[in-house]
C-alpha cells in the first residue's frame, strides 16, 4: 500500500521503547503540535495581518480536518457512519485531546462545547484580542465530518468573533440525516 514505508519509518523507532517513554513522548508531540500551531498563526498574523492569518488558518485546518479523519478511519478501522462514527474519530483527533472538548451526545446529534480554549486563553494572557476562529473551525469540522459521513451537518451556535458567555468560547452542533 502506498505510504506503508512512511508509516514504517514513523513507527519503527518506537517498537522497543518502554510504554512509559512512549506515553511521555506522546505528551511531547501533543504539546509540540499545539505550540507549532500557535507560532505558525502568530507569525502569519504578524507578517500579513489578522484577517489574512485567519483566512490561511481556515484553509490549513480545513485540509487538516479532512486528512485527519481519513487517516483515523484507516488506522483505527472506523467504519461507523453518522454521529457515532464522527464521535469515535473525533475522540482520537489531537485537537480534541488538547482542548478537552465537552461532547454531549444524543442518538441523532452531538453538541461540542469548549469552556477552555488554549489558543484564545494564551492570546488573552499576552494582552491580545481573541482571534476569529469560527470559519476555521467550521472548515475543520465540516471536512472532518464529510469524510466520516457526508450526511453530517455542522451548525455553530457561537464562536469567536461572536460574543460568547464567560467560561464558554464556542458551541457547535452536529446532526446526521
Amino acid at each position: 500500500m502506498k505510504g506503508d514505508n512512511v508509516k514504517d519509518q514513523l513507527t519503527t523507532p518506537f517498537e522497543d521503547w518502554p510504554k512509559e517513554d512512549i506515553i511521555k513522548y506522546l505528551g511531547f508531540l501533543m504539546h509540540n503540535y499545539r505550540v507549532m500551531d500557535a507560532f505558525w498563526f502568530l507569525n502569519i498574523e504578524n507578517r500579513h495581518g489578522h484577517e489574512e492569518a485567519c483566512k490561511i488558518n481556515e484553509l490549513v485546518w480545513g485540509k487538516v480536518g479532512k486528512l485527519a479523519a481519513r487517516d483515523l478511519k484507516e488506522r483505527f478501522n472506523i467504519t461507523e457512519k453518522g454521529i457515532p462514527g464522527f464521535v469515535k474519530a473525533l475522540k482520537l483527533f489531537p485537537w480534541n485531546i488538547l482542548v478537552g472538548y465537552i461532547l454531549i451526545e444524543n442518538d441523532d446529534e452531538l453538541i461540542i462545547e469548549v469552556p477552555n480554549c488554549p489558543a484564545q486563553e494564551a492570546r488573552l494572557k499576552h494582552g491580545m484580542d481573541e482571534y476569529d476562529c469560527k470559519d476555521m473551525h467550521r472548515a475543520e469540522f465540516e471536512n472532518f465530518a464529510q469524510v466520516i459521513d457526508p450526511t453530517i451537518k455542522v451548525d455553530c451556535f457561537f464562536a469567536p468573533p461572536d460574543k460568547h458567555p464567560e467560561g464558554l468560547y464556542c458551541r457547535w452542533r452536529f446532526t446526521a440525516d
